[in-house]
């Protein structure tokens, strides 16, 4: 029953993504989608504290003629080795109201064919949101209080496998150029087991 529930509300959401006609976005999404966009690393952070690692973070817009919101190819690796992602997914952004915005999950098939595509976005051009692998309960829910952009996911509901984990959080903060993004992997009793348990990366445009 749950998992036909997930499927009318993936197929709910892509109905209004693609069927529905295409709406002028705000300037404050549209400043989102900039702000967010872009070649990012942490390198700053790992050289003042040794516990974090330089992480790149890249991300571009796809699909720019879809409506009713933003596309966006994300790629991270460790600065040492970025032909190889240790992750790949594309964001959907969304305008809620005026000052409320969401960015929904999708995992990529075949996603090792798309390495190096926040250079080269034209990849993307024989697929479609049809193809991709949407990720229930990982949607975050960002406020803009005329500085910032921040918001989280809900509590449980990503489901995760990594490291032995049962479900992950993200805490996401965009500033003009900057991105501080907190994840954390959770065990089915609620304990840390991933994740900086300090303060969040932060990654310098």
């Amino acid at each position: 029953m749950k998992k036909i529930i997930s499927l009318n509300v993936f197929l709910f959401s892509l109905f209004f993504q693609y069927n529905l006609s295409a709406q002028e976005t705000s300037a404050d999404f549209d400043q989102m989608v900039e702000w967010m966009t872009g070649e990012f690393n942490s390198a700053e952070q790992a050289k003042n504290d040794t516990s974090y690692k330089n992480f790149t973070l890249k991300m571009t817009q796809i699909w720019p003629d879809a409506p009713n919101g933003a596309w966006i190819y994300v790629e991270q690796a460790l600065a040492s080795t970025p032909a190889k992602p240790y992750s790949q997914r594309i964001y959907f952004l969304s305008e809620i109201n005026d000052s409320q915005f969401s960015s929904d999950v999708y995992a990529i098939p075949g996603e090792e064919k798309f390495v190096g595509a926040w250079k080269s976005p034209e990849k993307f051009e024989g697929m479609t949101a049809f193809d991709l692998k949407y990720q229930n309960g990982c949607t975050a829910f960002l406020d803009y209080d005329g500085f910032q952009y921040a918001g989280v996911t809900n509590e449980g509901t990503c489901k995760s496998n990594l490291n032995g984990s049962d479900y992950s959080t993200s805490q996401i903060m965009l500033l003009p150029n900057e991105i501080r993004i907190w994840e954390k992997g959770f065990d089915t009793d609620g304990n840390q087991i991933w994740g900086s348990t300090e303060a969040p990366y932060s990654f310098k445009k």
